[in-house]
């Protein structure tokens, strides 16, 4: 796919660069050329020879260099291009770009191309948080630029959190759908991601385990094959995808009236882990630790959402698929829940604590509709969002 595509990769300086070593030989294995920048904060982490021997190709450094200059000017670098990545992308460079500054080449390079452009994010976490960095990401948003990432994880500097770069894999994946096949182009799809939270009192609340990884991985997928998506989700651990309408709640019947707010839609994907009970009567005030007086609780059924759309008699979305966390009898209690639900497809997997899935960055499913359950091997939730995003994209055509 990415054969003769013409790469231009930014490296700017975060401990993060040493990604873009891999990053270098994965675009080459699928036969893109890669053109290398460092900044000269980038060459305190990776060195200009290791860039240069993995991209086969000189390394640009320097704005004022007389010889790049009278060869092939920093205009002519840019736009000669089939894209410019910026990975990894400092809140720094984030910033020039906002601004329109250009003091070095990484930033006149940017200033002065009309190709297309994407950026890794990776910073610390309090710096990805920061206002500041808020609104430079929201201006080169707007001014056209895609955005990858940041995942959430530990950091180098021992904090966790927000601010990670995207793994080598997951910006290949990203390139690879910038110079493909749009076939979701004019579908509205709904993705729901992520837990519910369902109060007890202001501080406790009955929840699902779910990160959010396989919700955001196919929000994404599905923005990457062109579609309109408006992506539901509770309190994820991750962050939700970049190119899509986000909707962030709390509850079961927030996510119920967000939901029904974004109907009508093409597909609708209910990856959420909704809590299917919460508290009749949460109290408004925190519970205090009696000794020997546990609280009595009772509990109310939480909405079904996914059969609710499912079963709709007007305006029904053309593929409704469910998702199904098993620990037993996987296959049996999917189809069931399919039948029952009236959903066109069940997502299914296994999460019992052995199979590492809940929480852990692979997965394994079962594709359940109403004539087969297809088992698919184990293999990144990235994957399965990839794959999952096309058969919808088929099913839609």
């Amino acid at each position: 796919m990415l054969q003769d595509k013409r790469i231009l990769l930014i490296l700017t300086g975060g401990i993060a660069a040493y990604k873009g070593l891999d990053l270098i030989r994965r675009l080459r294995e699928r036969g893109a050329a890669v053109t290398p920048v460092l900044t000269r904060a980038a060459e305190q982490f990776v060195t200009p020879l290791s860039v240069s021997a993995l991209a086969g190709e000189k390394v640009y450094r320097d704005l004022f260099d007389l010889t790049d200059e009278a060869e092939m000017g920093h205009i002519q670098l840019s736009r000669s291009a089939d894209l410019i990545l910026v990975a990894p992308a400092t809140a720094d460079i984030m910033a020039k770009m906002a601004q329109g500054r250009a003091d070095d080449l990484a930033s006149t390079l940017l200033l002065a191309t009309d190709t297309a452009v994407m950026v890794a994010p990776a910073m610390n976490v309090r710096m990805w948080d920061h206002p500041a960095t808020q609104r430079n990401l929201a201006q080169i948003k707007g001014d056209g630029v895609t955005v990858i990432g940041p995942n959430k994880g530990d950091m180098a500097c021992g904090e966790h959190g927000p601010g990670r770069m995207s793994e080598p894999m997951e910006i290949v994946a990203a390139v690879e759908a910038h110079f493909g096949p749009r076939p979701l182009a004019g579908k509205r799809v709904l993705v729901t991601s992520g837990p519910t939270h369902e109060p007890i009192d202001p501080v406790r609340y009955i929840a699902n385990r779910s990160s959010g990884a396989q919700g955001t991985a196919l929000g994404q997928a599905l923005a990457d094959l062109g579609a309109e998506v408006v992506f539901v989700t509770g309190p994820a651990d991750v962050a939700p995808p970049s190119g899509v309408a986000v909707v962030s709640v709390e509850t079961a019947h927030q996510m119920r009236e967000a939901v029904s707010a974004a109907l009508p839609v093409d597909a609708a994907v209910f990856a959420a882990a909704v809590a299917d009970w919460r508290v009749e009567d949460a109290s408004v005030h925190k519970l205090k630790k009696v000794a020997g007086n546990l609280p009595a609780l009772q509990f109310a059924e939480n909405p079904d959402i996914l059969a609710e759309v499912a079963q709709m008699a007007d305006g029904r979305p053309g593929l409704v698929v469910g998702f199904a966390a098993e620990t037993d009898d996987v296959v049996a209690h999917a189809t069931a829940k399919r039948a029952r639900k009236g959903c066109d497809w069940i997502v299914a997997n296994d999460v019992s604590p052995e199979t590492g899935i809940m929480g852990g960055s692979e997965n394994a499913v079962i594709l359940i509709s109403e004539t087969s359950a297809e088992t698919w091997p184990r293999m990144s939730k990235t994957d399965v969002a990839a794959q999952l995003a096309q058969r919808i994209a088929d099913a839609l055509s």
